[in-house]
């Protein structure tokens, strides 16, 4: 079992004290309500459920060590409340490296462990793992949707849109801002290939023209990106970045450094989140009204507070989670499905692969307080699409930095399905 990481830094905290006893949802929630929270020692040790979460961490780019921070204090939180509707939990952990013999690595990992699934994990390479995953039958609930075969592996349970939504909502915000022109500067990987042909969709009605800048991962130096993006720098010009967060603060630098006055700044929340909008200056730095789209609500929002709340409880005092990473959101949210999945299956009753596919497959929505939409991947919520039948989750949100905060630009969830299946926008 790989150790869990030690995250760069803690996330700031919103929202009143929560004591974990008190929490709304979902996983103090769930622990209760499988008959097993009051007695610390009713789950049966030889009924134990082992999952396991990966992420890449130490590697300089797409570092993500706050998912399997985050799934070892869940672990800890169902083992101290005696375990899930009669079963312990145990959490294994796994670094990803950020490359295909990484992920391969972490997938033969929760194969040889007799892992019933993989829980809310991050990688690029799912061409990698899921095929490993797919022979030994195991559930692939909650990746960061970063690859194709996390929607379309019939093994997969995607709780979020992953990238394709990301990208294809930022492009209706673009152009519901005015924008004329847009360039998408993201990273050169397979990964990043899927992008120009979701924001190209999301554009095309509106008859917005689309220019794609491809960069390296791992660069410090984005000035001849930023200068392409800039190009003459004419009005209703607008850049997207899809990088992560340590190369979208490089980018910022670089695009800081070139003399423009129109060209507007936005992103999907991939690219930035509250500590890199903390770091840039706030309302006063390059993010100052920048918009993002992003699967979730904002860090804010009351949604997070028993997330919050297990990671005050639960996480160790030298191991600190950046409560408003969406990879770790990602993984809390997975989380929660796994969770009410092992407590629709019964107390006492065997827990299998097999038997948390049938309650995932079976059609009835799951809800995850208010995180997502209730999600469903029976055949009817299917999206109708050859390449991405399972992700059935098109909804977005979108944001905007004021008053150095990432708020809602606007309430609610925005459906971008159309744009994912090549349809027109609504009407009406």
């Amino acid at each position: 079992m790989t150790a869990a990481p030690r995250a760069p830094r803690r996330g700031r905290r919103t929202g009143r004290p929560l004591a974990l006893a008190a929490a709304a949802a979902l996983l103090p929630a769930v622990l209760a309500t499988s008959g097993c929270a009051a007695k610390a020692d009713a789950a049966d040790p030889r009924t134990e459920l082992t999952v396991l979460t990966f992420a890449p961490w130490g590697t300089g780019s797409t570092d993500r060590p706050g998912m399997a921070q985050l799934a070892t204090a869940i672990g800890a939180e169902a083992d101290a409340q005696g375990g899930v509707a009669g079963h312990r939990l145990r959490v294994l952990t796994c670094n990803e490296h950020n490359t295909a013999d990484g992920a391969a690595a972490c997938a033969k990992q929760a194969v040889d462990a007799g892992a019933i699934a993989v829980v809310g994990s991050y990688s690029q390479y799912g061409d990698a793992f899921m095929p490993l995953l797919e022979n030994a039958r195991i559930p692939f609930i909650g990746g960061y949707g970063l690859s194709n075969p996390e929607f379309s592996s019939p093994l997969s349970y995607p709780v979020s849109g992953g990238t394709p939504a990301l990208i294809a909502g930022s492009g209706r915000q673009l152009v519901a801002a005015g924008c004329q022109t847009v360039s998408v500067i993201r990273p050169d990987t397979p990964a990043g290939d899927t992008l120009p042909g979701a924001l190209g969709g999301a554009l095309a009605p509106a008859g917005v023209k689309l220019t794609d800048i491809r960069a390296q991962e791992k660069s410090t130096d984005f000035t001849q990106a930023a200068k392409t993006a800039i190009g003459s720098d004419a009005p209703g010009n607008c850049v997207t970045a899809a990088l992560g967060p340590l190369p979208t603060l490089n980018l910022l630098d670089s695009m800081r450094r070139q003399p423009h006055r129109n060209t507007r700044l936005f992103s999907v929340i991939g690219s930035f989140q509250q500590s890199v909008v903390d770091s840039t200056g706030g309302d006063a730095g390059p993010l100052g009204n920048a918009y993002a789209v992003g699967w979730f609500p904002p860090e804010a929002s009351q949604v997070w507070d028993p997330l919050r709340a297990i990671v005050r409880t639960r996480a160790a005092a030298d191991a600190t989670i950046d409560t408003a990473d969406p990879g770790v959101q990602t993984t809390w949210v997975a989380y929660q499905v796994f969770l009410q999945a092992v407590q629709r299956i019964g107390h006492g009753q065997p827990v299998t692969s097999h038997s948390l596919r049938d309650v995932l497959d079976g059609g009835t929505p799951i809800d995850t307080g208010g995180a997502t939409p209730p999600l469903n991947w029976g055949l009817t919520n299917m999206l109708a699409s050859p390449d991405s039948p399972r992700l059935v989750n098109t909804s977005v949100t979108f944001q905007q930095v004021r008053g150095g905060r990432l708020v809602e630009q606007q309430p609610g969830f925005t459906d971008v399905r159309w744009v994912l299946t090549g349809g027109r926008p609504p009407t009406g």
